[in-house]
């Protein structure tokens, strides 16, 4: 069943055959991120992670570019208070960042995979978001930079902390110090994205059919799976190991196994039950 969710000023919103598509609609903005994007793509995402109303997102964009990266009056917004104590703007300050922050992290913590395609530049706040996305994929015209380096500002968003975790740390680097723009090609080369594709449309459609069929899985399965590889990134083997213990002492579905066998047996796709909402529709 298609469904859509909400009108919001920076995105479009639907799902359809189990896959939430939201799409960044400022294309004569570059899709900038104003006030309203950071409030907006959390309230999105974290909604459909709670709901399990999809098994898999995808962010696409429309226009000449993904995302030009940050309106920077996001941030200017009372930092010209002369007058104000310092000690209360860098506490707010810093409380800006945080909420900035769960904006690229919502991604990461969504409950199921959450797939990015690219068409031209991912620049500054975009490839925090991009590299907070499980899997990445790119349009032959594409390119990535750490544009912060060449505003005189130290990425706070999350690309340093994730890009080395796509990327070799020396490429990593490299990109942060000196803010060039790798294209397309190396970007495939490097590992930052799985596929390029030679234009926007078919990537779009490329996309949507792998995060179709990443939806045609046991979504508990996909869950445990996301949970268990972003823990073992940030952990070493043996506590990894204890962690998936762990995991499968309360989440494993031998149903969901018997479904798959069944489903192969009589020639014909598996159906398995949607992951349970996190919270009360009431």
């Amino acid at each position: 069943m298609d469904s859509a969710r909400g009108t919001y000023r920076c995105f479009d919103v639907e799902i359809a055959d189990q896959v939430a598509h939201i799409r960044l609609n400022r294309p004569d903005e570059y899709n900038s991120m104003i006030a309203e994007f950071w409030s907006e793509l959390p309230e999105i995402v974290d909604g459909i992670s709670a709901d399990a109303s999809a098994r898999a997102i995808v962010l696409s964009s429309t226009g000449k570019h993904f995302c030009a990266g940050m309106d920077l009056a996001v941030f200017a917004d009372g930092q010209d208070d002369a007058d104000a104590e310092l000690g209360r703007r860098q506490a707010r300050l810093r409380g800006t960042v945080k909420t900035l922050q769960h904006t690229a992290s919502c991604l990461e913590q969504a409950r199921m995979p959450v797939l990015v395609a690219v068409q031209g530049g991912c620049i500054g706040g975009a490839l925090d978001l991009a590299t907070a996305a499980d899997l990445r994929y790119c349009s032959a015209d594409a390119f990535f930079v750490v544009q912060e380096i060449n505003i005189g500002m130290t990425a706070d968003i999350g690309t340093l902390q994730r890009l080395g975790t796509c990327v070799p740390e020396g490429v990593a680097r490299e990109l942060a110090y000196t803010g060039r723009r790798m294209p397309a090609q190396r970007a495939y080369e490097v590992g930052l994205v799985q596929q390029v594709y030679a234009d926007h449309g078919s990537l779009v459609e490329g996309v949507l059919e792998t995060a179709r069929e990443i939806a045609s899985k046991s979504p508990l399965a996909i869950h445990g799976t996301k949970v268990a590889m972003n823990f073992a990134r940030d952990h070493g083997v043996e506590q990894s190991l204890d962690q998936i213990a762990t995991w499968q002492a309360g989440m494993f579905q031998p149903a969901d196994m018997v479904e798959s066998f069944t489903a192969k047996a009589e020639k014909r796709e598996a159906k398995y039950p949607d992951l349970l909402p996190e919270r009360s529709s009431l």
